[in-house]
């Protein structure tokens, strides 16, 4: 399957690899691809520069936003979530007329320091606003509960443990949970949590995520749900 990674980070760069690595044909967007490669320093996260890790990765190829919308059948939004709308407005409505979006990102605020807080919640939320902007894109949010390595191999975190998928249209969600299970999520651990206003839910939940990451010094943390024997 041909698919589109947004986003030149840490998210994006392990998303595109394990997808590459899967046989799919993945490619990964930025605005000015010469000025991504061109980079030398780390980003304010820490991150190695794009060139650095592609040399290591040379089979993920680096296209400009609207060339990575043209060229995928999915699109995985890993851009920040406070960039995210403005990203994929570059990436082009018509590339994204019809498709499925996987939306990772979460709207976090960092000018306080750590946690971060997010920029919108309760009433609203980054993935809602995705769809709003872009009504004729089938908008999924899932894997904004665990942390980038995790989400392409869950066997980091032993045992049984849950990823969740919201969205508005149920064939979008069915593909996703596809693409969850090659990265190694079973069937039975997938939960729909129903619409898109779900995504409510799975966005707050990342204080819990970076509150969890502050005792145990790292995050590979996630959650199990336990429910009553029918």
């Amino acid at each position: 399957m041909k698919i589109a990674v947004i986003g030149t980070g840490m998210v994006g760069r392990a998303i595109a690899h394990r997808l590459n690595g899967l046989g799919h044909d993945a490619v990964i967007g930025t605005r000015d691809p010469q000025a991504t490669m061109a980079r030398t320093e780390p980003d304010p996260k820490g991150t190695a520069p794009f060139a650095q890790w592609h040399v290591a990765h040379p089979q993920t190829r680096l296209v400009t936003m609207a060339e990575a919308g043209a060229h995928g059948e999915i699109i995985v939004n890993a851009t920040g979530g406070a960039e995210s709308i403005a990203a994929l407005n570059m990436v082009g409505r018509e590339n994204l007329a019809g498709k499925i979006l996987l939306d990772l990102a979460l709207p976090l605020d960092l000018s306080g320091g750590w946690p971060p807080r997010l920029l919108v919640a309760n009433d609203d939320s980054l993935g809602e606003q995705i769809q709003r902007a872009f009504p004729e894109s089938k908008i999924v949010k899932s894997l904004t509960t665990i942390q980038f390595e995790v989400m392409i191999d869950p066997t980091i975190v032993p045992g049984r443990h849950h990823v969740f998928v919201s969205g508005n249209d149920d064939g979008a969600k069915s593909i996703v949970s596809g693409l969850l299970q090659e990265f190694g999520w079973t069937a039975g651990v997938i939960i729909d949590l129903g619409d898109i206003t779900t995504s409510r839910a799975v966005e707050m939940y990342s204080r819990l995520l970076f509150t969890m990451s502050d005792v145990f010094g790292d995050f590979h943390t996630n959650i199990m749900l336990v429910r009553p024997q029918k």
